[in-house]
């Protein structure tokens, strides 16, 4: 072991602020585990989608309570004296501790921190920060992570995400702080009562206009922290209570039943689709911390989970049915069909790079955004994020209403498809063991893109610098390759329109591209 290295690690020891960590830490020294001391040590967590996100574990790179009071005190250090900052968290290991820890930092530094009432939902906390007028906002989750994993987002004072360049100024602040040990902590902050979660509560069951109500739903939490608060929503809004997917409805940080808490991923809605078989109308599911949010139908006979792009468009169409005017945004990986949405009904649409922190602030009229990886934004002006409670509600607010007059959502993808053409989009995803495979990857792709595909001459669009995506795109499609923003993943995103709205042309030449792009970046 380098003497660089040892010394890292004791000057961490001394530091710490828990005794289990120290002891972990001060095991792998005294065992010479030079590859995972390494490993935790060759750099700080750095701030990537809004925040950090790692595995759990002891060392400056790892989520652990001396990074998050580290990473607190760095956030405090640009805040103005007094200033607001509003704290929530989920179920995951850690996340009440570092809630309250972060808490303590921030009061101790002056600063009128307020702490959520339990564990609850990300788009509450989002709702948080513009319903207190706080400076700042901080979420501990992460999200739709494996279980060994937690993280810390961070939003800025007008309820959106932080963007560049906080964030490097955030990492700056973070590394000139001190010693864990020696950061000032203080008892005096709040810890608010239930009366915030009425208001969201209230505020999303508003959203809703009188009409049917006849549906029958399935929902997964995930094993999160969304149930209970959805089943508000819904009992608000005139909704008969969803029936729960008992294995998944409590909150379990070890997320037992998937292999990934993630309902994009293959088999993680199986429990759910076994239940609806026994007789729904329509299955909702919620990421462990509820800011997305995945629905399956029954089409033909089978069930099927709709597509974040699918769902998507389905939210646009039922709010512009509803004559909600503005901008209707999305991202540049997501399907380009609610452009021909929003030009047909004269409305406003932005394309922004991924993420919401870049969707909620494409234009000051905003009134829904969307991404294709089931995150949506019915009401930026209530939650300034992607939020899947009131992305649920309004889905069930359409299924009910076309289920009224003999239809379904599933018929009304149809229809859009015979009207405008059918846009099919699916993804391709290489997951790494090594990060750095990725750049590799794309540094390839970029050296050596391809000439066709679907034997279509395409145009290549390299977004660097500004962002690391490469666009190949042709009249009737495209694929649109990126990093993954929060796992190690190269992501691949296809799209191909068919103007007669054949299903079955989409799937042939959907079927073909995925091909195309497997050999591509394999």
């Amino acid at each position: 072991m380098s003497t660089q290295l040892r010394a890292a690690v004791e000057d961490w020891i001394a530091g710490e602020v828990d005794d289990a960590a120290a002891a972990d830490l001060q095991a792998l020294l005294d065992a010479d585990d030079v590859g995972e001391l390494a490993d935790r040590f060759r750099a700080p967590l750095t701030f990537g989608t809004a925040g950090l996100r790692g595995p759990l574990r002891a060392g400056p790179n790892g989520m652990n309570r001396a990074v998050v009071r580290r990473a607190a005190a760095g956030i405090a250090s640009r805040l103005d004296s007094g200033a607001t900052v509003v704290i929530g968290y989920d179920a995951r290991h850690g996340s009440a501790d570092f809630a309250h820890d972060s808490a303590a930092v921030l009061a101790g530094a002056g600063c009128d921190a307020r702490v959520l009432p339990g564990p609850l939902p990300t788009p509450v906390l989002a709702f948080a920060v513009l319903r207190l007028r706080a400076a700042a906002g901080i979420m501990v989750t992460a999200s739709h992570n494996p279980p060994e994993d937690n993280g810390y987002k961070v939003y800025a004072g007008d309820g959106g995400q932080i963007v560049p360049p906080a964030d490097t100024e955030i990492e700056a602040a973070i590394q000139a702080v001190g010693p864990a040990r020696a950061i000032a902590m203080s008892d005096a902050y709040t810890v608010l009562d239930g009366s915030l979660v009425d208001a969201y509560v209230a505020a999303v069951a508003g959203l809703v206009e009188p009409g049917p109500r006849e549906l029958r739903i399935v929902h997964t939490a995930m094993h999160g922290v969304g149930g209970e608060v959805l089943r508000r929503v819904f009992a608000r809004a005139g909704f008969a209570e969803p029936i729960d997917v008992p294995q998944q409805a409590k909150p379990d940080p070890d997320f037992p039943t998937v292999a990934f808490p993630n309902p994009e991923e293959p088999g993680a809605l199986d429990l759910a689709l076994q239940l609806a078989e026994q007789g729904a109308d329509i299955v909702l599911a919620n990421d462990p911390d509820a800011d997305r949010c995945a629905v399956a139908v029954p089409d033909s006979g089978v069930w099927r989970m709709l597509r974040g792009d699918e769902v998507g468009v389905l939210l646009a169409d039922a709010l512009l049915r509803k004559g909600i005017r503005g901008t209707y945004a999305t991202t540049i990986v997501s399907s380009t069909m609610l452009k021909a949405l929003a030009a047909r009904h004269g409305v406003g649409y932005a394309e922004t790079l991924t993420g919401f922190k870049w969707i909620t602030r494409a234009a000051p009229d905003l009134v829904y955004g969307y991404e294709e990886a089931l995150g949506y934004a019915v009401a930026p002006s209530l939650v300034r994020d992607k939020d899947g409670i009131s992305a649920a509600l309004l889905v069930a607010e359409y299924a009910a209403l076309l289920r009224s007059g003999g239809s379904s959502l599933a018929r009304r993808l149809d229809e859009l498809a015979a009207e405008y053409g059918r846009y099919a989009t699916d993804q391709v995803s290489i997951r790494v063991d090594d990060v750095a495979a990725i750049g590799a990857m794309m540094a390839r792709l970029r050296a050596a893109p391809p000439a066709t595909l679907l034997g279509v001459p395409v145009a290549v669009t390299d977004r660097l610098p500004t962002a690391d995506v490469v666009t190949l795109s042709w009249p009737s499609g495209r694929v649109v390759v990126r990093p993954s923003g929060t796992e190690p993943k190269l992501k691949a995103y296809l799209e191909v329109v068919v103007a007669d709205g054949s299903r079955d042309e989409a799937t042939r030449r959907m079927t073909q591209l995925r091909a195309e792009v497997s050999a591509l970046l394999s």
